[in-house]
């Protein structure tokens, strides 16, 4: 339940040797790979060491074309899978049998170049498609389409829309000549389609006249025959061409059942990407390549038993001070405390010289999370839920195998209070017994009720988030204890802890003590850092002086808002309450015990599904704004070692 300890890593090893011991360190899995920077900041190193090709591009590729493939099998040969089915287990011998790997890549090739083909069928049947509209008109013409006229005379084809009259076309032509001869051949809804038949030397004098009244010519360069013979002749195309598609879609189709094949071969090439570009971050010469990473100091006679099988010089080192920024960050945590690494990822990593949030956290964010929720009926649906996902669909993604496990902790946490508070689905069981007999009076027992009891549940709110800011504040502490400033420590977070403990002991018992304490506590150590800034007695006292209103202006303020914002774990509380009981009195007054217990049953699930988001989002503010605040050190990079992480299957290890 910490910050794990990592220790960086040098390696020099033969350049024959470089793939295989980049696939060594893909299956260990604990190792992140970069640039060796403290090599090349040696001028002399630097000058000799050249950036490493490994063929990342090759390796993209060939990953880019098994997704392609496997977006065409879902496309024209989709799976039926279960719902929550979990993903395929492999043995590490299979996920890495080359051979296998190769005949995947053929397969997706081909399947790519049917997909390709396809697309040049469906392109042709589109363009196709449109050529038959444009003649589709013409289609009454029995004049081959190519006819330009006889010795003397011109005859050409034209339109105008469907608004103009012909009468008027006709008279624009007849301004331009009287020899002229129009032919209405079809008319729709937004064309009038006619035959312009003039005298050769005229006919451009026609149709510019034509013009005026929105005429257009139109002309079918390249095509021959009538309109009708080609509307034919196009459909017999149509024809040939979706009995060739066919043949395809049957193709692919054919090879459904080699889709887990390709996904499998999918997460290799993804593995094979991740690799090579691991290997283009090396450096090397003519004969040897060099490396630089961090890895878990745990994990150090695991590496160390890998690297004896090369032909090597390597070495460990802790990392120094400087180098602290950029050591990656990885957290380790029991199945309690694991869940909330959602929380710290959706906020930020700590740095590696902080301080690991999730055990301190978890308790809180899980008992606020059921004091808002508070309901036994919705505790059991998020237990049910969590429980059915994680043992059947067995999640693996980086959000989501946190997310599920979580849900099943805040769901034990809600049922608790709802225990307490007797709410089942608010009053569904008291409500539901009264339909049945008027008569009863059966209430679920309860400790205590958010509606009658709101003041009670609002002083338990503001106690708990003392609670919280009171161990921030201690962590605090040790953060400065542990990096040698004891004094700031004893005068910052020892004298606000003394003065909101002595403000409680004076709530409850009238007890000035603690304040007296603390106030004193607060002048020395404000004394002391006037004395620690240096100047005369003048300046020390005024320094005190300030020193002391200062922090009672800004920490009095600060405490008493951040200890306000836990009258939200009230407020939501009494919210869900009293919508599952305006639900409930709205089935109840229908009188019947369908209608009671479908209108229930809507409102309930509206309520949940409000609530399981405002009671996270909620929740989220609390630890981020008013907890985090007081000792988090953010700016961690994740650990991002070179693994085997897959999309599809479960790699068994052997």
């Amino acid at each position: 339940m910490a910050i794990v300890k990592m220790k960086k890593l040098r390696v020099i090893a033969l350049r024959e040797q470089r793939d295989e011991l980049m696939r060594r360190l893909l299956r260990l899995g604990c190792v992140e790979v970069h640039e060796p920077e403290g090599m090349l900041e040696d001028p002399e190193a630097a000058e000799v060491l050249r950036p490493e090709h490994a063929g990342l591009t090759e390796a993209r590729g060939r990953e880019a074309e098994m997704d392609s493939a496997l977006k065409v099998m879902a496309h024209y040969a989709p799976e039926k899978r279960k719902m929550l089915s979990p993903r395929p287990e492999v043995s590490e011998a299979d996920f890495l049998d080359e051979k296998a790997l190769e005949s995947d890549v053929a397969l997706a090739r081909e399947i790519n170049s049917w997909d390709s083909q396809l697309r040049r069928i469906a392109a042709d049947q589109v363009r196709i498609r449109d050529e038959i509209e444009s003649l589709r008109p013409w289609e009454a013409l029995d004049l081959p389409l190519e006819t330009e006229g006889t010795k003397t005379c011109a005859v050409t084809l034209a339109n105008v829309p469907a608004q103009v009259d012909m009468e008027s076309v006709a008279d624009a032509a007849e301004s331009a000549t009287e020899l002229v001869q129009l032919i209405l051949v079809s008319q729709d809804e937004q064309q009038k389609c006619f035959l312009v038949i003039a005298r050769k030397d005229e006919l451009a004098a026609v149709l510019d006249a034509m013009r005026g009244v929105g005429c257009t010519p139109v002309s079918f360069p390249g095509v021959t025959g009538t309109a009708a013979e080609n509307i034919d002749a196009r459909k017999r195309k149509l024809a040939e061409l979706d009995v060739q598609k066919k043949d395809l879609e049957a193709k692919i189709g054919q090879e459904k059942a080699k889709t887990g094949s390709l996904r499998l071969s999918a997460d290799r090439l993804a593995t094979e990407t991740a690799e090579a570009e691991a290997a283009e971050r090396l450096r090397g010469t003519d004969s040897v390549v060099a490396l630089e990473g961090w890895f878990p100091a745990e994990d150090e006679a695991a590496l160390t038993d890998c690297l004896k099988g090369f032909d090597c010089a390597y070495e460990y080192a802790d990392p120094t001070e400087e180098e602290y920024p950029d050591v990656p960050v990885k957290l380790k945590n029991n199945p309690v405390t694991r869940p909330l690494n959602m929380v710290t990822d959706m906020y930020a990593l700590p740095a590696y010289t902080g301080v690991d949030p999730n055990p301190l956290m978890a308790p809180f964010f899980i008992l606020f999370y059921g004091m808002m929720m508070a309901d036994m009926g919705y505790g059991l649906i998020m237990m049910l839920i969590s429980l059915i996902v994680v043992k059947k669909a067995k999640p693996r993604g980086p959000t989501v195998r946190n997310l599920f496990p979580l849900l099943g902790l805040c769901g034990v946490s809600t049922f608790f209070f709802g225990a307490i508070t007797g709410g089942f689905f608010g009053d569904f069981i008291p409500q539901l017994l009264k339909i049945i007999n008027p008569e009863s009076t059966f209430a679920l027992p309860a400790l205590f009720s958010p509606l009658d009891d709101a003041l009670a549940v609002l002083v338990g709110s503001l106690a708990l988030g003392v609670v919280q800011i009171l161990t921030g504040m201690a962590v605090s502490a040790w953060k400065k204890c542990r990096d040698g400033d004891k004094l700031g420590a004893l005068f910052e977070e020892g004298t606000w802890t003394v003065i909101l403990v002595g403000l409680g002991l004076f709530a409850g018992l009238k007890t000035p003590i603690g304040l007296i304490i603390g106030g004193v506590m607060l002048v020395v150590g404000s004394a002391l850092k006037a004395v620690k800034n240096g100047g005369g007695p003048v300046k020390i006292v005024m320094g005190t002086v300030t020193g002391v209103g200062g922090s009672l202006y800004n920490n009095i303020t600060g405490y008493f808002s951040d200890i306000l914002s836990y009258s939200r774990l009230m407020a939501l509380m009494l919210a869900g309450a009293v919508i599952a009981q305006v639900f409930n009195t709205l089935g109840g007054i229908t009188g019947n015990v369908f209608a009671f217990v479908l209108i229930s049953m809507i409102g309930n699930a509206l309520n949940f599904a409000l609530n399981i988001l405002g009671c996270f989002v909620h929740d989220m503010r609390l630890q981020c704004l008013e907890f985090f605040g007081r000792f988090y050190e953010d700016g961690g990079k994740p650990f991002r070692p070179l693994d085997m992480e897959t999309k599809f299957v479960d790699i068994v290890k052997e």
